[in-house]
């Protein structure tokens, strides 16, 4: 769903207490929306700003709701891109 591999995932799990699926029996992860979101958050900070694990883990301390809004903010935009281009590409078939 976001494109991360496992092993990040894992790895932020162990770094990030905000991400922390809900396991089964036999250890299988159960990310919900919630968890997604979260990951995303996390995502736009690493990925997108390029900040390190401990600066990240400082900025979703100090401005979690902030953080919040402008992950999501970005993953819209980045969502309006992709529909843009597909529109594009298709017009362009078309001559």
């Amino acid at each position: 769903m976001i494109g991360l591999p496992a092993s990040t995932l894992r790895f932020w799990e162990s770094q990030f207490t905000i991400i922390s699926p809900r396991r089964s029996r036999t250890g299988i992860r159960f990310y919900t929306p919630a968890d997604v979101d979260k990951i995303r958050m996390v995502a736009y900070l690493v990925k997108e700003k390029g900040l390190k694990i401990e600066a990240a883990q400082e900025a979703i301390r100090n401005n979690h709701t902030g953080v919040s809004r402008k992950s999501q903010a970005i993953e819209r935009l980045h969502n309006i891109r992709d529909r843009l281009q597909l529109m594009l590409d298709s017009l362009n078939s078309l001559r």
